[in-house]
């Protein structure tokens, strides 16, 4: 799974990448810091299954504190996107090829409206302008994909009576789109697929448009929250945009937090509401910590970067998070507790997971065991979130 960071230049991308992987990013307050994309790993946050069981696991991948498991995550941080980018407009090709293979977006916006669309210094901008930008742009992407080749392709499809939503799926290969997003959208749209090279421009737009929003779905982080301006313009936002995800963050709050932990002076679980001091600060120290505390934990609950994370995951891709476990022991062979937990999409199967495991688990299953109540389960079995199932096979 691949979450895109995206945004206009200088709305926090890369400090929201840094703070949520603590991988070293250049950061600076000018247009296009990020030229090649950035990647690394963060991480999604669940209540670990190990204390139901009065033991404590040991991940092979992420970590567990407090018994809160973080489950890996891949992250990109890309250049950001200007007006213009569909048309290759400062640094637009390559931003949008390098966002082919993102299952999802988090598009970070700056709140404060301390910059203009561009990443410029300004005063008093609305965000609301760089979320339309933004989803114009990408809008636009998917359309002129189609665009450049509709006329052929469309007449193509009238003269074979080819399948519309496989040729279109085979048109968007590159992008993750699957035959089963063509016909949903179709089904919503009901427009005429036996006569594509009928559709008006604005069919089309609004077909590339829907097919985008399904298959690059988007949550948005109102950074910078805890800036002057903010508050007022994330509830504006929220208000303007109701069907949107909209979530305030303070990617630079995060990152301190972070880097304080990680260097042993606080206590603090990513997502937490709070902190605990543990070493001896200095002056700057406890003014910087007192300032997160007071202009953001306070008033949000969080920094938000881990909530957001979280969202597009779980809200946005709907997936679930399902551990292997022995239904009379936790351990695996080398004696690791609950080693793994795994991302699967909802609505998978016991039958899925056995597959997702091995290829030959799947083709031996014979049943799966709850390793809670040690109940059977069928192959059609819908996982649930946090299940915790050993797989049995032939």
């Amino acid at each position: 799974m691949l979450l895109g960071l995206v945004g206009k230049p200088s709305s926090g991308k890369s400090t929201f990448f840094k703070a949520a992987t603590l991988a070293e990013v250049e950061i600076a307050s000018y247009p296009f810091t990020t030229i090649k994309p950035n990647h690394g790993v963060g991480y999604v946050k669940i209540e670990c299954i190990d204390k139901e069981f009065n033991t404590q696991c040991m991940p092979k991948h992420g970590f567990c504190i407090n018994h809160q498991r973080f489950v890996s995550i891949d992250l990109m941080d890309v250049a950001g996107l200007v007006k213009g980018a569909s048309q290759g407009k400062g640094l637009g090709n390559q931003f949008l090829d390098d966002l082919r293979q993102a299952d999802a977006f988090i598009h970070i916006v700056d709140a404060s409206g301390t910059t203009d669309t561009e990443g410029k210094p300004a005063k008093n901008h609305d965000p609301s302008e760089d979320i339309e930008m933004l989803e114009n742009e990408l809008n636009l992407w998917y359309t002129e994909i189609l665009r450049k080749v509709w006329k052929t392709f469309a007449r193509q499809i009238q003269q074979t009576k080819e399948n519309f939503a496989k040729a279109v799926a085979k048109q968007f290969s590159g992008l993750k789109v699957k035959e089963e997003d063509v016909k949903t959208i179709m089904l919503r749209l009901n427009y005429n697929s036996e006569k594509p090279a009928e559709w008006t421009e604005q069919q089309l737009f609004t077909f590339s448009h829907e097919l985008r929003h399904l298959t690059k779905p988007m949550v948005i982080a109102a950074n910078k929250c805890d800036m002057p301006e903010a508050k007022e313009n994330i509830r504006r936002l929220k208000n303007k945009f109701p069907d949107y995800l909209i979530y305030p963050c303070s990617s630079d709050s995060e990152l301190a937090l972070r880097e304080a932990a990680k260097a042993g002076l606080i206590e603090y679980i990513p997502g937490d509401n709070n902190f605990k001091i543990l070493g001896r600060l200095n002056s700057k120290q406890e003014e910087a910590l007192d300032k997160i505390k007071k202009n953001v934990l306070d008033i949000y609950g969080n920094t938000g970067v881990q909530e957001i994370l979280n969202m597009a995951v779980f809200e946005l891709l709907k997936y679930i998070a399902i551990f292997p476990a022995g239904a009379t022991k936790l351990a695996d062979s080398k004696g690791n507790i609950l080693p793994d937990c795994f991302l699967l999409p909802e609505g998978s199967t016991a039958l899925d997971f056995a597959y997702f495991l091995h290829t030959d688990f799947g083709k031996n299953f014979i049943k799966a065991i709850d390793a809670r109540s040690k109940k059977a389960l069928g192959k059609d079995y819908k996982l649930k979130n946090r299940d915790a199932l050993e797989i049995i096979c032939r």
